[in-house]
């Protein structure tokens, strides 16, 4: 009878034995369990998206990326904050305590992810649940090993243990197993740590590199998976499944049946866990069997010649020319429906006209080929794209089929006097008054008019009456309102308060660069009854105003009220708990040089030089991609956006486009680039101004400069710009420059032939090249700058991507950027430099530059000077800043109102 009940305690024991993790809802992993997996992309190193949003403290927007981990199956959400510009501790606890506010996002656990052990801690301290850490090893001994591995046990979370000792990184079969029972043993015997609370990575590489000791990179890692799950009884096994495929980056069929292949494999050797994207998956079943053959080859070692036979058939599996050109033209047997969306879908006008001819004959109503089969096409197309199998220039493409089907058919449905087709809602769209920037915008009306919205644009720089009048008089449903310097979001608080005064009831979007949740909610919604909604890509527009827009809206514009006043309340708390230090007490604190031995460099040539039509062929070089493809909503760093698993098909036929269009504008001069800069003697006075000199050494101009308040670490200064320019109490002579640069004459004119022939995809390509063109020419003129005309490093030698990170010596800050958000201070600018007379680029009501592709700033020459955040600043700067200015309270704090801490 004490044997029975011992051998039942035993299995009692060994059936607890499993890996139990939890959000608000547990997560336990048992043999029966499928494979568990890991959402990445709240990983600042993985997702650039992620990280801009983190940098940006656009925390409501990153928690949205958390969601879509969740709402597309990760059974537990990576966080990682390890980025160089980053408080990695601050954002780890703020975004987990913000995750632990969010039910639909916490009721799966966390894996806390970086390789600094004050963050990890740091979120073991906040994360609810059990969580996961992410990760340790025994990379720097044991004793730490241990060390760590206590606290973890001590907060109650499980852990990842990489395949890493002191000597390395495992990378081989042998050296996997040893690290791993060596690393067991420790956690098991002498910290007494849960088994089954223990995860092992034992790092999966590229296979099929050509390079002789990675032939069992794979195997090996089988091996080991199925000796750990074996001899180390209760622990886990997991590992980042894309590494594999690493060496086939832009063929993705081969990555998907690498993926798919690797994936079965470990899975049957134990792995049980790990990160995997499911859009480079191919189901394993249905891989075509020649290719599942070399790719197992491969995986799996069984022939000398694997590596040479799958890059010589993955090579076939690309397609012959031949055979592409037929199935291209294949799809023209097809259906006529089918033929009209395939059309819309893949963005192809060349038969447009002919198939809706075609349809025109079978219907009594030429109307009814829109209502019918144009927009049957456009569902597919909006399906696609909202469950992120469509990208957004492939939705631009399919708008330009669009309008040129309707284009084609409305002379018929004038002749037969038919009403227009009916639409899914009336929405007004402009960019307020004083901005000329409208990328955004329209890429978001295009996006919408896909989806059978009727779209009323009114441009650029629309005064708060006239989008009132329009909204009043076109019966709109909805208002959107873009914007991209920081006086516009002030325009957005006034309409919608003009708007509250004439007692509308039409729902207002907000979208823009600058534009923010914080700052709809904190400072628009406030002052307009109805519903606000900020917007932060063209994909969530459709189904916001679909929300809107639903019979039974109620609930919706309640939850959004609701939602937006909790954020409020969140975000001025948060900003009262935030410590800041008065005025005086921020410049005890300045950015200290010893003005003694610092360097200070006397250009070579002291005034104003113009450049009147710079050869754009010699801009080509410093272009800087990344951004371009921001602008269109796919987000990765250039070139590997281009082998991208997910957008880098796309990005590729984007790029590709990009430099047919450039290459026509270089070859053709449709556009201009001209510039005027000036280096002059300046000296900082009054703490935190820069007298700027003329030939005889009287003061021109003066720029004033703001100072960090935001309480400090020991050792960390407040900075302001005035910091990196000598004091004239010193008696040095120092100097600054500033400039405007613009690429942007002809941009307009282009932009408008494109429209008038139904072609969105090349009028906001064009935008957005003369945008590239533009930075390029103010990163050109820096370099010419600092090597030639100033020549404080004449013997610079960067290249293009050291210029993009900013590796040059001194600095080119913008107003209404970071360091200097007081777009003020181009008023300044242009007077010192004559900008208009002598270039004609012009500043509107808002300071907005017009062309809208121009760059205008300072130049910084002191080899300690840096760029930085302002942050928020307290009332005691801002009546500082009014005295300095000499204008009033109000006027000042229009221009600051995004960076004032009260």
């Amino acid at each position: 009878m004490e044997e029975v009940t011992k051998n039942q305690e035993q299995i009692t024991i060994n059936q607890n034995r499993y890996l139990k993790l939890s959000g608000l809802e547990p997560l336990i992993i048992t043999p029966e369990s499928n494979f568990i997996n890991v959402g990445e992309r709240t990983n600042v190193t993985g997702s650039r998206r992620f990280l801009r949003l983190i940098k940006e403290e656009k925390y409501g927007e990153a928690l949205a990326v958390a969601r879509d981990q969740v709402d597309g199956g990760a059974q537990i959400l990576d966080v990682n904050m390890d980025e160089g510009m980053l408080d990695g501790v601050h954002a780890m606890v703020t975004f987990l305590n913000l995750i632990a506010s969010e039910p639909d996002i916490a009721r799966i656990p966390i894996m806390i992810d970086s390789s600094k052990w004050e963050i990890i801690e740091a979120g073991l301290q906040v994360a609810q649940g059990k969580c996961v850490v992410n990760s340790i090893s025994l990379k720097e001994g044991e004793e730490n090993f241990i060390h760590q591995a206590k606290l973890i046990k001590r907060y109650g979370a499980a852990t990842i243990v990489m395949a890493f000792d002191e000597v390395g990184q495992a990378d081989t079969y042998e050296r996997r197993i040893e690290i791993c029972e060596r690393s067991y043993r420790i956690l098991v015997d002498k910290v007494k740590f849960a088994p089954e609370d223990i995860i092992f990575d034992p790092n999966i590489f590229p296979v099929a590199t050509g390079m002789e000791e990675h032939r069992k990179n794979a195997l090996d890692f089988f091996n080991a998976t199925k000796w750990i799950r074996t001899n180390l009884p209760y622990a886990s096994v997991s590992g980042g499944v894309s590494n594999v495929s690493f060496s086939f980056r832009g063929n993705n069929t081969v990555r998907e049946a690498m993926h798919s292949a690797f994936l079965y494999h470990a899975i049957q050797h134990g792995m049980n866990m790990g990160i995997v994207n499911p859009t480079m998956l191919e189901v394993y079943d249905e891989i075509p069997k020649d290719l599942l053959d070399h790719v197992e080859d491969v995986l799996l070692d069984r022939r000398d010649d694997a590596t040479e036979r799958l890059l010589d058939f993955a090579e076939t599996v690309r397609g012959t020319k031949k055979e592409e050109d037929s199935k291209k033209l294949a799809w023209r047997e097809e259906a006529l429906q089918d033929r009209i969306t395939y059309s819309l879908v893949k963005g192809l006008d060349a038969f447009i006209e002919e198939d809706v001819e075609e349809a025109r004959q079978l219907v009594d109503r030429p109307i009814q080929v829109i209502e019918g089969n144009l927009m049957t096409g456009m569902n597919v197309v909006g399906d696609l794209f909202g469950s992120g199998k469509m990208f957004l220039p492939q939705v631009v493409k399919s708008a330009r089929v669009m309008k040129r089907a309707v284009a084609y058919l409305q002379p018929f449905i004038e002749e037969s006097k038919d009403s227009a087709a009916s639409s899914a809602g009336k929405i007004l769209m402009a960019t307020v008054k004083g901005d000329v920037h409208d990328i955004g915008k329209n890429i978001v009306s295009v996006v919408l008019g896909c989806n059978n919205y009727e779209i009323v644009d009114l441009g650029v720089m629309v005064p708060p009456e006239k989008i009132i009048e329009a909204a009043k008089k076109e019966q709109v449903d909805v208002i959107g309102l873009s914007g991209l310097i920081t006086p516009s979001l002030d325009e957005m608080v006034y309409l919608a308060n003009e708007m509250e005064k004439e007692q509308m009831n039409i729902p207002l979007l907000i979208g823009g660069a600058t534009t923010s949740k914080a700052h709809t909610a904190v400072k628009i919604a406030p002052k307009y009854t109805n519903s606000v909604v900020h917007v932060n890509d063209a994909s969530r527009a459709v189904t916001v105003v679909g929300d809107l827009l639903q019979e039974n809206n109620k609930v919706y514009k309640e939850q959004i009220r609701t939602e937006y006043d909790k954020f409020r309340d969140q975000f001025l708390n948060r900003t009262k708990q935030k410590n800041y230090i008065s005025l005086a007490e921020a410049r005890e604190n300045k950015f200290q040089i010893d003005w003694e031995t610092s360097e200070i460099k006397e250009p070579n040539f002291l005034g104003t030089q113009v450049i009147e039509n710079l050869d754009l062929k010699v801009l080509l070089d410093y272009i800087d991609w990344s951004p371009f493809f921001r602008s269109w909503d796919l987000h990765g760093k250039f070139p590997n956006i281009l082998t991208d698993e997910i957008v880098g098909e796309q990005a590729t036929e984007l790029y590709k486009d990009a430099q047919v269009l450039l290459q026509k504008v270089i070859d053709e001069q449709l556009l201009k680039a001209k510039a005027v800069f000036g280096l002059f003697p300046a000296n900082t006075v009054n703490e935190d101004d820069i007298e700027v000199y003329n030939e005889k050494e009287e003061t021109q101009a003066t720029f004033v400069t703001l100072r960090q308040q935001l309480k400090k670490k020991s050792g960390v200064p407040n900075i302001a710009l005035a910091d990196f320019v000598a004091p004239k109490t010193t008696g040095k002579k120092d100097y600054v420059g500033c400039f405007c640069v613009s690429a942007g004459f002809g941009t307009q004119e282009l932009a408008t032939a494109f429209e008038k022939d139904n072609d969105d995809y090349n009028s906001i390509m064009i935008k957005a090249i003369a945008d590239r063109l533009a930075e390029a020419f103010a990163e050109y003129l820096h370099k010419e700058v600092r090597t030639k005309h100033w020549g404080y490093a004449n013997q610079e030698n960067l290249s293009n991507e050291e210029l993009i990170k900013e590796s040059y010596k001194g600095i080119r800050p913008a107003p209404g950027y970071p360091a200097c958000p007081d777009h003020l201070e181009k008023n300044i600018i242009w007077d010192v430099l004559k900008v208009e007379e002598t270039i004609g680029v012009k500043l509107t009501e808002s300071l907005a530059m017009w062309p809208a592709a121009s760059v205008s700033g300072y130049y910084f020459g002191n080899p300690e000077s840096k760029y930085f955040g302002l942050g928020k600043i307290k009332e005691d700067q801002l009546k500082d800043y009014v005295n300095r200015r000499g204008n009033s309270l109000e006027h000042a704090k229009k221009w600051l109102n995004p960076v004032l801490a009260d």
